[in-house]
């Protein structure tokens, strides 16, 4: 039997069968082998064909399974730069558990360069009315993902996708000091609709905008 916090992990090609007897909510995230591998390669600077996988059934993984809570909240709420961050944390936290022969993850050395925080806020900015993705960012920064996180919340003091968040309000904020439905104003600032903006705004401010 499973409880919170425990986490099985099977490569590809595993079956297996599930008795439930009794009401409980779990996560199954299905990861295609090329991403794990990609994951991997740039989470560990390690050629892909040295990942080795072990099944795991039941481990004790509190760290990782915070990770998928967060991944099933945000895609509940609509948040898909969250949920990237959250599939990324989960994957590389995953790999990196030496209990199941995983790699130790590399130590931060320091965060963001200050050109490349520049780089990035400019390039928030000027695309926050599209779907800005984690893999984006990494790529605009020339790091991982996963590397992208640990290096911005370590300058920066939020997550990539707080930071978002926050421009996109901020955004919103002005606005709506013009004539512009609240609609409008959404799809302007990259929220997926009206509500969604409401939500961000309240979360944010403690106030509904308009």
């Amino acid at each position: 039997a499973g409880w919170p916090g425990a986490l099985c992990f099977m490569p590809h090609g595993t079956s297996s069968d599930w008795e439930i007897t009794s009401p409980f909510a779990f996560v199954h995230l299905y990861v295609p082998a090329e991403e794990l591998a990609r994951v991997f390669a740039e989470t560990f600077a390690r050629d892909s064909r040295l990942l080795d996988v072990a099944e795991v059934t039941f481990g004790d993984a509190p760290r990782p399974a915070e990770a998928l809570r967060r991944l099933a909240r945000a895609t509940l709420a609509g948040e898909p730069l969250e949920a990237e961050a959250a599939v990324t944390e989960a994957l590389a936290l995953v790999l990196a558990e030496r209990r199941w022969g995983g790699v130790p993850l590399p130590a931060i050395t320091g965060g963001l360069a200050p050109h490349l925080a520049r780089r990035l806020a400019d390039h928030v900015e000027a695309h926050l009315a599209a779907p800005l993705r984690l893999g984006d960012l990494a790529a605009v920064a020339g790091l991982s993902a996963f590397h992208l996180q640990r290096a911005f919340r370590a300058s920066q003091g939020v997550s990539p996708q707080v930071f978002v968040a926050h421009r996109r309000v901020a955004r919103a904020k002005s606005l709506l000091r013009g004539p512009d439905p609240l609609a409008t104003i959404a799809f302007a600032c990259g929220f997926s609709s009206q509500s969604h903006l409401t939500r961000a705004f309240k979360a944010a401010t403690g106030v509904t905008p308009g």
